[in-house]
């Protein structure tokens, strides 16, 4: 089974939905590095549950322990140990399904290659592990925010509703104004109405969360299989309940002809820019200096509490009733998980481009 990502900046993580902990090891972060405890408790509450009504209502603190790496507040270059304590799990709320398989979730695939899974929550296979990612991309944050790169992401579409407007026309500032994650007030209020509303009916609903990279310089990324665009797509695609990435124009661009698409360069001030942004930031699998930016798909959460059909072990047909606390759309929380994943690519090849290894 793979718990790890990265080459050189590389995290592995570890721990259950309901087992005692979750936690990673932060291996390749350079030595000097200022770590700020405070910043990461505040990425880990921006991904925490509980936070509001279109959230589940777990209630975890997320509160974490730095076990090795960091001394006197500075990375020593030795791996980093963080570790996240489970305090609030209900394990009774999952003892209904421990024969079945719940429509849309890894229960079948995870027992049919494994022959035994653990099935409070999920186990490995819940979308409480990203906890330790987020936790890994707060320690990338820090060291891309010495090279003046950024890392933003937002809600932008919940069901039908999209916010169909450019990151260039949005005050990012403004995403976490509200419990959506949408840096547009209006369209925040209809999807949190949206959201409440299938939540009341007992349902589930998508969305899509858009991340943005700046100040990313020129030359991160391979021209042939290390792509920078595949590995933030890899990376995105290993998140929970992700069913779609695209970056750039993404696929609205087939409908443009070349002419309209090609982006042009100019220099200004002995920098060289495009005039328009279709590529995303990326060319030839290699960052060209312009804004990173990218779309994460986000499917209806797969628990839903309504009666469905399905079968258990036996392959016996059973109903498998909805139980325990679920978020109603993932896509609030999502926001920072996206975000921490585009700093563990970012710093990974921030790293190799410095070393030139791979």
């Amino acid at each position: 089974m793979a718990n790890s990502f990265g080459n050189l900046f590389r995290i592995h993580t570890y721990g259950e939905s309901h087992g005692p902990a979750l936690g990673v090891v932060i291996d390749g972060c350079p030595a000097g590095l200022a770590i700020d405890e405070n910043f990461i408790q505040t990425e880990l509450d921006r991904r925490k549950p509980g936070q509001s009504k279109i959230t589940t209502q777990r209630k975890e603190s997320d509160e974490f322990e730095i076990l090795s790496g960091v001394f006197e507040g500075i990375s020593t270059g030795t791996p980093i140990s963080i570790l996240i304590r489970n305090k609030d799990q209900k394990s009774k709320d999952y003892s209904h399904i421990a024969d079945k398989f719940r429509p849309s979730h890894a229960d079948y695939t995870y027992q049919t290659k494994y022959g035994h899974r653990d099935y409070r929550g999920g186990g490995r296979s819940s979308a409480r592990e990203t906890v330790a990612r987020v936790a890994a991309g707060a320690i990338a944050k820090t060291y891309l925010s010495e090279s003046g790169i950024s890392i933003f992401a937002y809600v932008s579409q919940v069901g039908a509703l999209s916010l169909g407007k450019s990151h260039t026309e949005l005050d990012l500032s403004k995403t976490e104004d509200n419990i959506i994650r949408c840096p547009d007030a209006n369209m925040a209020e209809r999807m949190i109405a949206l959201i409440d509303e299938t939540r009341k009916n007992r349902d589930t609903i998508g969305g899509v969360v858009t991340g943005v990279i700046k100040g990313v310089p020129v030359g991160l990324g391979e021209p042939v299989f290390d792509k920078l665009h595949s590995e933030l797509g890899r990376a995105m695609l290993s998140i929970n309940a992700v069913k779609g990435f695209e970056f750039g124009s993404g696929f609205e661009g087939v409908k443009m002809n070349g002419s309209a698409h090609n982006d042009h360069f100019y220099e200004e001030d002995g920098i060289v820019k495009t005039r328009t942004n279709f590529s995303g930031g990326i060319q030839g699998g290699i960052s060209n200096g312009q804004d990173i930016y990218f779309n994460v798909a986000f499917k209806p959460v797969a628990t839903i509490m309504k009666d469905q059909e399905s079968i258990n072990e036996a392959g016996e047909s059973v109903i498998v009733s909805g139980k325990g606390r679920h978020d109603p759309c993932v896509v609030p929380r999502a926001v920072p998980i996206v975000e921490a994943m585009s700093a563990l690519v970012i710093a990974d090849y921030l790293l190799i481009s410095k070393t030139n290894q791979l």
